[in-house]
């Protein structure tokens, strides 16, 4: 009996997909938890619809994101922590950090979840902070910290 998935299902395929199941395996199990529902032909219509419209949504989201990458690689942040003495910090520079800098001085909204700093930002510096914007698309932003006062 084919199926379309309207949820993953583990080790059978992804939400949206069509495939070929036992029916009593869609009857007892997919269909009452509703995680598939039977693939006529106006089912499969539709899916092919949505797979256009995403497509066509996935490649905006890509130029868009090498648009960012391009602006992020020209821009310098300066992050203002407090330190003790030296050029030691009180706490570190977080991604939280950054992105607030960004935004307030770049106008450049990025989630911080995007920044990926990967050993705590513990002194002041110049340091290299990789961002993943798209699953194609890494860009670096050049991140200054200062001390405060």
């Amino acid at each position: 009996m084919k199926v379309a998935l309207t949820k993953d299902v583990k080790e059978l395929g992804k939400a949206g997909q069509i495939v070929n199941v036992a029916e009593g395996y869609a009857r007892n199990f997919l269909m009452p938890r509703k995680l598939a529902i039977p693939a006529d032909e106006g089912v499969v219509k539709t899916l092919d619809q949505r797979k256009k419209v995403l497509a066509i949504k996935g490649e905006k989201q890509l130029e868009q994101a090498k648009e960012i990458a391009a602006k992020l690689t020209e821009i310098e942040v300066n992050v203002v922590h407090k330190a003790g003495t030296g050029t030691r910090l009180y706490g570190s520079v977080t991604s939280q950090d950054v992105a607030e800098a960004l935004l307030k001085q770049h106008k450049v909204d990025i989630d911080k979840r995007k920044i990926h700093i990967d050993d705590p930002i513990k002194s002041t510096g110049h340091f290299d902070v990789p961002v993943k914007l798209h699953h194609d698309v890494n860009a670096t932003i050049k991140v200054i910290v200062t001390a405060e006062g």
